[in-house]
């Protein structure tokens, strides 16, 4: 059969779909279990943070009650990005009959290559979360000991330490004793630990032994209960190969807006062809912003 451009191999099109959104779907995108997912309808979103109210205070009898303003924080804007890329296969490897055979290939490749700038895209967030030169709504960088807030400067940053026990433990207490811009205990809890591949095996000793890491279960040597894994204080593991730096880590928690995906518009995969060279287009295309909303949504290290 001779293909022109008027009969784009159409019947094949479905199938040659299908692959390439099988394959987006079998990639992993790591950051979807740590990242809070959000739509938007616009062209940027705009987050403000909210300072909340101060305390309750004694009421006496008679007298009236006390009035509180909740004042505007700092704000934050997300800016969708279009991300796109595509392949072409020429009019003469249509001529050939070649169509199936290099969809068959560069769909799937395509697929790999819209699914790890996403990846690459969110896992940036925390690359750069500790550099001067990627500041968030409040003027500082993700992970800071000088977040400014109403009742003074706050931190997210923790010791510049490898992954352990002991780190664990420190920047569980730092999430639980986190204070609102008031000043006010918010009772926050930690929630995932995310990590670089090497440092999978190491997360592993430390969060599922029954015992502390490294104990021994001799009668001469401690053998202390592990509390990160008795109390359940860490609920998941994320392995994330898309992090730069080996031995840093990140432990989200339960206060929301913290880490945000923000869905524009969905994946797009569309074919067309080229009037001039009559060569058949395939092309991929997504709409999206990743960030950082509230600094209290994650506690950085940038390991030892």
């Amino acid at each position: 059969m001779t293909i022109t451009r008027s009969n784009h191999p159409s019947n094949l099109w479905p199938g040659i779909k299908a692959l390439f959104g099988n394959s987006y779907k079998a990639y992993g995108k790591p950051f979807e279990d740590y990242f809070q997912m959000e739509m938007s309808d616009k062209a940027y979103e705009e987050y403000m943070e909210a300072t909340g109210f101060g305390l309750a205070a004694p009421k006496p009898e008679g007298a009236s009650i006390g009035y509180d303003n909740d004042s505007e924080g700092y704000k934050t804007r997300l800016t969708n990005v279009t991300y796109g890329l595509g392949y072409i296969v020429t009019r003469e490897a249509l001529d050939d009959g070649q169509y199936k055979t290099i969809s068959e290939r560069r769909a799937p490749e395509l697929a790999r290559s819209m699914n790890s700038t996403k990846a690459i895209v969110h896992a940036n967030v925390l690359n750069r979360g500790f550099s001067g030169s990627y500041l968030g709504g409040d003027g500082v960088a993700l992970f800071s000991a000088s977040h400014p807030t109403l009742s003074g400067n706050q931190s997210n940053l923790l010791t510049a330490a490898d992954l352990s026990e002991a780190g664990l433990e420190a920047a569980t207490t730092a999430i639980q004793t986190m204070k609102s811009a008031r000043g006010h205990i918010l009772g926050a809890q930690p929630m995932t630990l995310v990590i670089h591949p090497s440092e999978m095996f190491n997360a592993s000793r430390i969060l599922d032994s029954e015992l502390q890491s490294g104990a021994k279960t001799d009668t001469t040597s401690t053998n202390n209960v592990n509390v990160l894994k008795a109390k359940g204080l860490i609920g998941k593991v994320v392995i994330d190969p898309y992090l730069t730096d080996a031995d840093a880590w990140f432990l989200t928690t339960d206060i929301p807006y913290g880490l945000v995906s923000q869905q524009r518009r969905a994946l797009e995969f569309t074919k067309d062809n080229d009037f001039d060279t009559e060569n058949a287009k395939a092309k991929a295309t997504e709409r999206y912003a990743a960030g950082w909303i509230d600094w209290r949504g994650v506690y950085g290290s940038a390991g030892a």
